[in-house]
């Protein structure tokens, strides 16, 4: 059974709708700022990849108190998509139509407040919002409430890989012929001073302050971490005789999807890449395609030396000679975390539909050791029918997704 995209919906720093996003990687314009809405005097980093606030329709100020930034963005990414798609749920059976969205996180923000809050002013001072706010997975649940979606309901949390497994999730589901229709993504918002912290402690961050618009450089020699980021981004999932029947306007096909576990360490990829390269060829397998068929790559490339090094190497073991151009969006983004393989997806979408691949810019020092096809510094004009994208998360983690034109 084929599943197909029918909306799409987004929030990042590089814009709050599909339109302005794609418009803004294809320039190779780098969305990544210092923080100014709090004190990072102490951090280590103190640049990020900051979407603006969203309000999603409907709601009000009592409304927005009681939730987290992390489900605001979910409930706006999620409504984007359902408008595009066209769904009536009245003319549905809302059995048949559920929520897999992610974040690997959650209210991270509620946590930290409250921790505060019951720390300096005692346990009664705790907001009695806080469980729901926090709970990871409130943004499947809210999103589900939201458009009165009763089917499948589910929130994957592994880390960085969340966004692209909540899609391949929902793909399967739909397969399996368990719903006819699914929302999938995933969401992250970790940019506050804990946040920072807590990855700084770690060195994993990029320290590149002051030039921040050249912090985050995937594959280059000079990289030296990763740059935090927020953001949310979503789909509409259906069979394709489900949208054909409604007479859906289909964006793509979601073909295969693939995963793997290092089985290694908490935080550092197998060096030699062997995690990855295994959930890229079960990607192939499950979409019935060989190496030579991806006309375009969007590399996890998060800019640290080690996951890039092993990217790269698993790039290697599967491609061979026949490696296609391959950029990590996250150069001009930054890291999204547990949203970052769903606002990826849309980028692959986006270069099926129009013809071009967005770039990996700052690369400026190509590191022998990522020795791969990259897309560097300009976005390049080409036909992309089928398009991979690979998200790889602490824990060992590794997910890898395929986009088909659909015909």
């Amino acid at each position: 059974m084929k599943v197909v995209i029918t909306g799409m919906g987004v929030v990042s720093p590089a814009g709050n709708d599909v339109q302005t996003f794609w418009q803004t990687l294809c320039a190779g314009k780098s969305c990544i700022r210092r923080i100014e809405h709090f004190d990072t005097a102490d951090c280590a980093s103190r640049i990020a990849g900051m979407a603006a606030d969203v309000i999603p329709a409907g709601l009000g100020p009592k409304d927005i108190r009681r939730q987290s930034r992390f489900t605001l963005f979910a409930m706006e990414s999620a409504d984007q998509a359902w408008r595009q798609a066209g769904i009536d749920i009245s003319r549905e059976n809302p059995y048949r139509c559920g929520v897999i969205i992610g974040s690997g996180i959650g209210g991270i923000d509620k946590i930290y407040e409250n921790c505060v809050r019951c720390h300096e002013h005692g346990a009664k001072r705790v907001s009695p919002f806080m469980m729901p706010q926090a709970l990871s997975n409130m943004g499947a649940g809210i999103v589900a409430i939201r458009l009165g979606l009763k089917g499948p309901n589910r929130a994957v949390v592994t880390a960085c890989a969340t966004g692209t497994q909540a899609i391949g999730e929902a793909a399967d589901l739909i397969r399996m012929n368990k719903a006819d229709v699914m929302v999938a993504g995933g969401v992250e918002t970790p940019v506050l001073r804990f946040g920072l912290a807590t990855f700084g402690s770690m060195r994993a961050l990029s320290t590149r302050n002051d030039a921040p618009e050249r912090a985050s450089r995937p594959f280059d020699a000079d990289r030296d971490g990763f740059v935090m980021a927020e953001g949310a981004a979503a789909f509409v999932l259906e069979s394709e005789a489900h949208a054909r029947e409604r007479g859906a306007a289909i964006l793509a096909e979601v073909a295969g999807m693939g995963e793997s576990c290092d089985a290694y360490h908490v935080t550092a990829p197998c060096p030699d890449g062997s995690g990855p390269a295994e959930a890229m060829r079960a990607a192939l397998r499950d979409a019935a395609l060989n190496p030579s068929d991806i006309d375009y790559y969007n590399a996890h490339g998060t800019s640290t030396k080690l996951n890039d090094i092993s990217e790269a190497r698993s790039l290697k073991m599967v491609f061979g000679d026949a490696m296609p151009p391959v950029s990590s969006t996250k150069s001009m983004m930054g890291h999204l975390l547990g949203a970052a393989g769903a606002v990826e997806a849309v980028v692959c979408v986006m270069s099926i539909l129009e013809g071009v691949m967005p770039p990996n810019i700052n690369y400026e020092t190509p590191d022998p050791e990522c020795d791969v096809n990259v897309v560097a510094n300009t976005a390049r004009e080409a036909k992309v029918a089928i398009a991979m994208s690979n998200s790889l998360g602490f824990g060992g983690h590794n997910a890898s997704i395929i986009f088909r034109r659909h015909e």
